[in-house]
């Protein structure tokens, strides 16, 4: 098998007569606890194994739904946990895939194309798809990072593609002659009535490029803004939380255009409204105790603990105890925005709202109030 010739199976397809048959009914993935010492176990695990060629030691945390050519703990979402010990690298790797990173232990160098971040404990970046990526441990323990991408639904869909130690020159952009007139439609994109429009190849192959940084949100700085939303009164009918904002996602509100990452501070003895969403939610906490009521039944966490804590269109609520709680969140989010499929129910008492496509909610803190 190459890029050009493939041996395909025979196959074919069928009808399926679903007249007059009401939608299918969601069968959502049990929510699921990786436990901090189930953690700390592989972490020393992968620390003894010899260092393999590529210099990644990862271990993906896999749901027990996932199906096998698409490990994820959420259906769309993909979380690995990667070692390097002090003075290890790894080597060059791309894919088009977006990730979002969070140390949970040690410090080190991350590489993103020409981006040098130097990253310690809790810290979150974003690496964008198809950038050439590598990280060095230059600490004196353990680097242990947590790795989340898109992988997942990339591999349901058989188009990942992943890359050791690409070509230097590797994922380069197209150069395209504007001057050319055999490449450019005379006709550009215009409109055929009541909004319609219609547009021609050569811009179909060529939509306007959008600038895809890497960013970095050092934890002294986030747990400072946190700060301000822990002194909120008991009266907040919001989270407490900030999303790690990336521009270049717009409207759809995303770290990475599939996921957002958000670092939310719990108050003790804190507990949210019942809500639910169509994204699912990831969550690991990094300080704290507490609990989380998914669909009716009860899950409790501490710190140090991975969950997958909110399938998709599922009612939960959590809650802190005695402690503050400080937790990191993944959604997809973003991508569900994008898909114009986000039905969000802030409260159970009213109507969801299609995020992105209607107006959302409000809270009782004004937009413009001071941070």
């Amino acid at each position: 098998m190459n890029d050009y010739r493939i041996g395909f199976d025979e196959a074919s397809a069928r009808f399926e007569d679903r007249s007059g048959v009401s939608p299918p009914v969601n069968r959502p993935w049990p929510p699921v606890i990786i436990t901090r010492e189930e953690i700390d176990a592989e972490i020393e695990r992968l620390a003894a194994l010899p260092q393999p060629a590529n210099g990644r030691r990862q271990s993906v945390i896999v749901h027990s739904n996932a199906f096998g050519w698409a490990p994820g703990l959420a259906p769309g979402i993909q979380v690995s946990l990667c070692v390097l010990k002090p003075g290890e690298r790894t080597l060059p790797f791309r894919h088009n895939a977006t990730d979002v990173n969070f140390c949970i232990r040690g410090r080190g160098l991350a590489f993103a194309g020409a981006r040098e971040i130097d990253f310690g404990r809790f810290d979150v970046w974003n690496i964008p798809s198809y950038a050439t990526q590598h990280r060095v441990n230059d600490g004196d323990d353990l680097q242990v990072c947590l790795h989340y991408s898109n992988a997942a639904l990339l591999q349901y869909m058989q188009v990942y593609v992943g890359e050791d130690d690409p070509a230097p020159d590797a994922g380069a952009a197209g150069v395209h002659d504007e001057t050319d007139p055999r490449k450019r439609s005379p006709f550009g994109a215009f409109e055929i009535g009541d909004g319609a429009m219609l547009m021609p190849y050569e811009l179909l192959i060529n939509p306007p490029p959008v600038s895809s940084p890497s960013l970095h949100w050092p934890w002294h700085t986030v747990r400072a803004e946190l700060a301000k939303l822990e002194a909120l009164g008991q009266d907040y009918v919001g989270r407490r939380l900030y999303l790690l904002y990336n521009p270049m996602t717009g409207r759809t509100n995303g770290t990475t255009p599939s996921f957002f990452a958000t670092i939310t501070i719990r108050p003790p003895n804190i507990t949210d409204r019942p809500h639910r969403h169509v994204s699912a939610a990831i969550n690991y906490y990094f300080q704290g105790t507490g609990r989380s009521a998914v669909a009716g039944n009860v899950y409790e966490w501490k710190a140090g603990d991975l969950m997958l804590s909110a399938p998709g269109w599922t009612v939960h609520n959590h809650a802190s105890y005695a402690d503050p709680v400080y937790e990191l969140t993944i959604q997809d989010q973003p991508l569900n925005i994008a898909m114009e499929s986000l039905l969000w129910q802030e409260s159970m008492k009213g109507p969801p709202a299609l995020l992105g496509a209607q107006p959302g909610f409000e809270t009782n803190r004004h937009a413009g109030e001071a941070r």
